[in-house]
This record gives structure tokens, sequence and C-alpha cells, in this order.
């Protein structure tokens, strides 16, 4: 009975420094925030996953700038309710919504042949999507569906687009990593998780792919004025969470503690158009500064076979 009355009222202390502190921890939880005042009028943005969470947030704040925001969505029908949305808070904003499914590689090739016939610039891309946790599944082509959309689909949507973010350069792109990084290896000897397979290590595998793409990208881009990073949004309680339980339920009761899908976007947003990042390429940032990125995301070694890799998986050639 006291070991019951301790554990109550520790909980009551508890809980009642979160009410008197709910302030204090909210503006730590939300992390850095883009300060930059930057304008977008006459730039063309392209975000993946815009339909939902950070990346819908990062569409209305660079359409708020006065960018032509294109949302590359899987479900054409959600990313409208969001472009819609984004109209409502922002009735001169210039957002379009376009089909992408990044599991499928006949769906990227078509997004991208119809993206150049139609649009003449691109000077912002932000490969935001991506699915975590979920069970093992594969991609229409066969790929693990973490490695497949996460990394492989956004490897060959930048690889379709590259030549058209030259042309307009200066450019940026942004890929979407996370902190999870540090917990992932890139399994060469089974990359879609055939011998075994743990959705946590599949995701953060692929967030390190992540890593290594935005590193070998830039330093490949050298010279173009064609900038990569990568990026750290922070914890944000989105529905990314909606294949783990778990996660879910964690989420729920932490909900104070994490990022709303706004703050997480903020990262994203200061690598898009933050004014002093203009030569800055090949770099990791979080809560919008430099972040530390694991040894294993600084291997060159490694992040050149994973590029010769993608390559080979893709059917591609990319020098």
């Amino acid at each position: 009975v006291m070991l019951l009355l301790l554990i109550v009222a520790g909980l009551g202390v508890v809980t009642l420094l979160v009410v008197l502190f709910k302030p204090q921890i909210r503006k730590y939880a939300a992390g850095g925030v883009c300060q930059s005042t930057a304008t977008l009028y006459a730039k063309t943005v392209l975000i993946t996953g815009a339909n939902t969470g950070i990346g819908k947030e990062t569409a209305l704040d660079l359409a708020t700038r006065g960018a032509r925001v294109i949302m590359a969505c899987r479900d054409v029908d959600k990313g409208e309710e969001a472009a819609a949305s984004i109209r409502a808070a922002c009735p001169k904003a210039t957002v379009e919504v376009r089909e992408l499914d990044l599991a499928d590689t006949c769906s990227i090739r078509a997004f991208a042949q119809k993206f150049l016939r139609e649009v003449n610039q691109l000077h912002i891309l932000i490969n935001n999507a991506g699915v975590m946790m979920c069970p093992y599944t594969k991609t229409i082509d066969g790929f693990e569906m973490h490695i497949g959309v996460n990394h492989l689909g956004h490897f060959l949507l930048t690889h379709l687009l590259i030549g058209l973010l030259k042309r307009s350069a200066p450019a940026r792109i942004v890929v979407v990593s996370s902190l999870a990084h540090n917990f992932g290896w890139i399994r060469f000897h089974d990359l879609h998780s055939q011998g075994s397979y743990n959705s946590g290590l599949a995701y953060c595998q692929s967030k390190l792919a992540n890593v290594l793409f935005a590193r070998e990208l830039a330093r490949r881009l050298k010279g173009t004025e064609v900038t990569v990073n990568s990026v750290h949004p922070g914890t944000v309680n989105s529905d990314l969470t909606r294949h783990s339980t778990l996660m879910t339920i964690f989420f729920t009761i932490f909900a104070m503690f994490l990022k709303t899908p706004q703050e997480g976007a903020q990262t994203s947003i200061y690598c898009a158009l933050a004014e002093e990042l203009h030569s800055i390429s090949g770099k990791h940032f979080s809560d919008c500064a430099p972040a530390f990125v694991a040894p294993q995301g600084r291997s060159e070694e490694t992040a050149r076979r994973l590029w010769q890799a993608s390559c080979e998986l893709l059917g591609i050639e990319w020098d």
C-alpha cells in the first residue's frame, strides 16, 4: 500500500510540474525556427509527400512566400484536400497536385516525363515523402519498402530531374532524413532485408541512405550551383507512426514533448531558402543548424558503394 501511495504521489508531482512548466517544455520541444524572410516569387518548388505532416507545412510556408509549389502525392484526393486547405489559409498561393508513387519506378518515370514537358524551371526539390516501420512489404519493383521508397524512389526522381535543376541554378535539393540514421547500417549483402527483417532497422538503414546520398550527390554537383543537404526534422507528432501501435501510443502520451508538423518543417524550410546556405552543400542539419552525422554517414567509400548499388538496382547510369 505504501509503495502504491508513493507511486501515485510521484505521478501527481510529475503531472503538476508538467502543467506548471508547459510553456517552457513546449518552447524547448519546438526547437529551431527558420528566421529567414526570403521570398520565392518566380521560383518553382517540388515537394514529395506534401499532402500531410511536415510536407504539407513546408508547402504552406513556401507557397506563402510566393513560390509555385508542386505537391507530388501518391494519394491525389488527399493531396487536393491539402492544396485546398493551403489556398484557404493563403488565397494567393499557387499550389498544384501531381500523382507520384515512389514505390513504383514506372510512376516515377511517368511523373518526371510529364513534369519535364510542362515545367520549365525547378529551383527547389524537397525529397520529403517516407514510410516508417511498416510490415515487411515490397515495392512494385521488388525492393523492400523502406529502402525502396525512402531512398531508391527519391534517388531515381532526383536523377530524372537533375538536368532541369542544373538549368535552373542556383537550385537546392533538400533530403529529409532522420536522427535514426545513427542506428542504421547499409547491409550491402541484404539491402532488401530478405535474410531477416526488423522494421525499425530497415527504417534506420533507409535514413542512413538518405544522408549518404546527399553527401555523394553534393560531391558530384560541385561547381554546378546546385546544392544538396539532408535534414533531421526532429521527433514530430505525425501519422508516420501509423504502422506501429506502440509508437502511436507513445507519441499520444508524450505529445507535449514532440514537435508539431509545423515545427518539424522548419529545418526543411531553412535549408530550402536561407540566404547563408547558398553555397553550403553535403551537410546535415537539425533545428536550423548544422547537426552531428554518425561515422557510418560520413564514409565516402560507403556513399560511393551505395550510389553504384542504387544505379544497378534502378538500371540507370548516373556519372
